[in-house]
């Protein structure tokens, strides 16, 4: 079993990236697809605690049911933003990543970096072409 978890969706770039790096620091993390199986609301108020930002900070706002459900109102309480995210997955900015180092919703994805136990085993470059680890494994941003 891993000591390193990642909250990944597959369709996102960003989470694509993150997950790469993980596995460039020689580490195959578990891979939650957090879309089909969502934190329960425990997890969820742990991964929240443990990254020390807020509820808001978590909530992914350029999707369809955050302008619906009008999350920007500010008179939401963080338990009814939990309920909105365990209602609507989506809703869920990612990549979380947990580590034994910490948790981090890594964007952008070189965020991961911080909180990886291991150093990058070789170059990589992210699907757009940024290069951020050289090749003897040395962060470039």
């Amino acid at each position: 079993m891993s000591n390193i978890t990642i909250y990944h969706n597959p369709a996102c770039g960003t989470s694509r990236n993150t997950l790469e790096l993980i596995r460039n620091s020689g580490a195959e993390p578990e891979i939650i697809l957090y879309l089909e199986t969502s934190p329960s609301r425990e997890e969820l108020v742990k991964l929240i605690a443990a990254m020390g930002i807020s509820v808001r900070e978590l909530l992914r706002v350029n999707t369809a049911p955050y302008g619906e459900l009008g999350l920007d109102n500010p008179d939401f309480t963080d338990a009814q933003l939990i309920d909105a995210i365990l209602l609507y997955p989506i809703l869920m900015n990612r990549p979380v990543v947990v580590t034994p180092l910490g948790a981090a919703l890594c964007r952008p994805s070189e965020k991961v970096l911080d909180i990886l136990p291991d150093a990058q085993k070789g170059a990589f470059t992210k699907e757009d072409g940024e290069r951020v680890v050289d090749k003897d494994g040395k962060r470039l941003v």
